[in-house]
């Protein structure tokens, strides 16, 4: 049986050893190697290649999240499953963020812990399901956020415009439509190009559509 090669990273060493016992119990598992900053754990990972690291997301130095990052950033094929000691939505986010695939209690049964370890060693993200319906709403309500902002740098005429240049008309046309100079377009075009920091049309279009300025105005067309 080809057993996961786990990396242990916390910075208490009697933390360490209870977890090193308990999973080296396990006929599936084998502690390859242990690390007590996030120095340790990225240079660990480097050296070792574990299929999973098992990491505190407090640690000296940068921290739990900044070594997950490196970790998951230079070696995708180490797995980071973070320890923490309470269920901070924020902090766990940002481990997520960071490319962790899990998340485990401290205070959790081994039965839970081992399952996490199992479950990245497979590539599978492990989030229990209240933690991850708050995470999720949180998430839209951020997108939500962020499509509420998308266009608020712009003026009622400026988005006028973007409508119709949206739908793939020119200056010329949408001069037409709405009773303005094809000058005056080109100028209401370019100021939007300076508020939403885009270089052309093409931009302007694809942000529109991407920030789903049809559904805002209740039209699909």
């Amino acid at each position: 049986m080809k057993k996961t090669r786990i990396l242990l990273v916390d910075d208490h060493a009697i933390v360490r050893l209870g977890l090193m016992t308990l999973l080296n119990d396990q006929p599936d598992m084998e502690v390859v190697g242990e690390a007590s900053t996030a120095a340790e754990a990225v240079a660990g990972a480097e050296r070792l290649e574990p299929d999973v690291v098992l990491m505190d997301i407090r640690l000296p130095g940068e921290g739990g999240i900044a070594a997950a990052r490196q970790v998951s950033s230079r070696f995708p094929g180490s797995k980071v499953v973070m320890l923490t000691s309470f269920a901070d939505d924020e902090l766990i986010l940002r481990a997520i963020n960071a490319g962790a695939v899990g998340y485990v209690l401290k205070q959790v049964g081994n039965d839970e812990l081992l399952r996490a370890i199992r479950a990245a060693a497979l590539g599978q993200a492990l989030l229990d399901p209240a933690t991850t319906a708050r995470l999720l709403s949180r998430v839209r309500e951020a997108e939500r956020k962020a499509e509420e902002d998308a266009f608020r740098e712009l003026s009622d005429r400026e988005m006028d415009v973007l409508v119709h240049l949206a739908r793939g008309k020119t200056n010329a046309e949408i001069g037409s439509i709405l009773n303005l100079s094809e000058k005056t377009v080109g100028n209401y075009v370019g100021n939007m190009f300076e508020k939403l920091g885009l270089k052309n049309r093409i931009e302007l279009a694809a942000y529109a559509y991407e920030h789903h300025l049809f559904e805002r105005l209740g039209n699909e067309g």
